[in-house]
């Protein structure tokens, strides 16, 4: 999750309270304090308020948590004659784009630090790492309108951002840092997309870089912001960072984007509406609010409120990415109204807990594996296919028959449910080269395997002498500590050194595997010493009454 620095001057003036109100606030709309320092202090917010990404977010925010200014904010947006004309070219690549303009605007580091900050923020979260939107942002000055969103072929150049030498499209992607960190956007296309001014010059390579010519300087008072992508949220982005700007004084200008079907106008600031039925309400939250309760909570939370006959007619901020159905209204009148004020109430059903057979059997092998001298550590259940397969040099199964896919994922790293552990270990491994050796650690956690939740063990040693014999006598200890009967079986895995791994077999059944890492696979992870490791899936296991 994004965490944001928000600086002490600055949050108060925008706010119009003192750090001491505002510390006591922040939590209570929805974020972790980080730290507190005399200069700033840095938040956490969840991914769904990617609004709060910037300290104008959040001081508007707090204004109307605070009751220091509340209700629906209305943001003008002028229509203007700035256009940009898409080619139909463009549509197989990268087919959206938004785009609006800002002026009287006045460039402080205050307001180019923000601005930075949130548009890091926004690629990682509703961008998707780049992916699915990209953001420029372009001093106004040096462009001739109207603009063109059109492709190019990788022999084109132009001179990048913080270059001072013409770069071709190939070369930016293979040696410019930002070409070689986000060239996998692009791969496999023969055409990029590019922003092209009336005079022929670049302003931006989507999502890459932008054009060295159109950068922000002191004198810039007017700017041009692009967003780029394939689906709503580039709307959603160019939306925030309108309204970011907007707060700040800007005067907000449209830009009409005309593409080969249709026209479209952007930003459109005009609020969404959604209605909440008051019944609904008590239902969801199980207390009883007044109606004027309800109004004052979602006027705090920035909302306008039309009242109808037994429902309320929301007017929802065009900055509010997040809201897609009523309940998300409904948190927010628990919010606005304080989770400070709920009061706690006994279930009215009492219950007799006990601990899952599962939680007893993890335990159990915590007790074993620390005993035996390994250090326990705690990976992220979600992973990638690189990282389970590729790296292990393992064969990639079907999706859903065997591994789950994120649906959405935050980032490259996180787009499948794990379904072996000791890949996992590997990565920890891989980020401590650096530290003395032996490194012996275990992780015992739950994997995801055709859609179902299964107990597995993990464990992994890197030293000099790691061998086939140290892994051996571990896995007989572990199994000797669980009293279970087992044997071996000839293995052929590819994470394994051939010869040098076996199958853990209990009652005719494979229940795990153990070995030497294979070479390759300790070269991709970065390991630079000989490592052994076994992953056990205990949920197979019959050890008496645990499971």
């Amino acid at each position: 999750m994004p965490v944001v620095t928000l600086h002490w001057e600055e949050l108060e003036r925008l706010v119009g309270a003192d750090r001491e109100t505002i510390l006591a606030k922040l939590p209570m709309i929805g974020c972790d304090i980080e730290r507190v320092d005399e200069e700033h202090i840095d938040v956490e917010f969840f991914p769904n308020r990617p609004d709060l990404y910037s300290v104008e977010g959040v001081a508007r925010a707090l204004r109307g948590f605070l009751g220091i200014e509340t209700g629906y904010k209305h943001y003008e947006v002028k229509q203007s004659n700035w256009k940009i004309l898409v080619d139909e070219c463009v549509k197989s690549v990268r087919p959206r784009i938004c785009g609006c303009v800002v002026r009287r605007l006045e460039i402080t580091d205050e307001v180019i630090r923000s601005l930075m900050e949130v548009q890091e923020d926004l690629h990682w979260t509703i961008g998707r790492n780049r992916r699915k939107m990209a953001i420029g942002v372009h001093d106004l000055r040096v462009l001739e309108f109207p603009l063109r969103y059109t492709t190019v072929d990788e022999s084109f150049s132009f001179i990048p951002l913080d270059f001072e030498e013409e770069m071709s499209v190939k070369e930016i992607l293979e040696k410019h840092p930002k070409g070689k960190a986000y060239s996998f956007i692009l791969e496999g296309y023969s055409r990029y997309p590019i922003i092209l001014d009336s005079n022929g010059e670049v302003v931006s390579l989507p999502p890459i870089i932008n054009a060295n010519r159109t950068r922000l300087t002191e004198k810039t008072t007017d700017i041009f912001i692009d967003v780029t992508g394939f689906d709503k949220n580039v709307d959603r982005a160019i939306n925030i960072l309108a309204t970011m700007l907007a707060d700040r004084g800007g005067l907000v200008e449209s830009v009409e984007v005309i593409y080969p079907d249709s026209p479209e106008i952007t930003p459109d600031l005009s609020p969404s509406k959604t209605n909440v039925d008051i019944e609904e309400v008590e239902s969801l939250l199980g207390f009883k609010l007044s109606e004027g309760e309800i109004i004052s909570a979602l006027e705090k939370m920035r909302y306008g409120v039309n009242v109808k006959d037994g429902y309320f007619e929301v007017l929802v901020p065009p900055y509010r990415a997040d809201i897609m159905h009523s309940w998300d209204v409904i948190e927010d009148i628990a919010i606005g109204y304080g989770y400070d004020r709920i009061v706690p109430d006994y279930p009215r059903t009492a219950t007799v807990g006990k601990t899952h057979n599962w939680n007893e059997l993890r335990d159990i092998v915590r007790e074993v594996m620390i005993g035996l001298g390994y250090m326990e550590v705690i990976t992220f259940t979600l992973t990638s296919e690189k990282v389970q397969y590729s790296y292990m040099r393992r064969k990639k199964p079907e999706a859903w028959k065997f591994y789950t896919p994120v649906m959405h994922p935050l980032n490259e790293e996180h787009r499948i449910l794990r379904t072996n552990i000791l890949p996992k270990l590997l990565e920890v491994l891989s980020a401590n080269v650096h530290y003395p050796l032996p490194q012996r650690i275990f992780e015992v956690g739950d994997v995801v395997i055709n859609m179902e939740n299964k107990l597995n063990l993990s464990a992994c040693s890197t030293h000099a002498r790691a061998n086939f014999s140290e892994v051996r006598s571990l896995v007989q200890a572990v199994m000797r500590e669980l009293d279970l009967s087992w044997s071996v079986k000839e293995c052929d895995d590819g994470a394994f050194i051939e010869g040098r791994c076996a199958e853990i077999v209990v009652d005719g059944l494979k229940v795990g595997v153990f070995g030497e890492i294979h070479p390759e696979v300790l070269e991709n992870f970065g390991i630079p010493n000989p490592t052994v490791g076994f992953e056990l899936d205990l949920s197979m296991l019959n050890t008496g009454e645990l499971i």
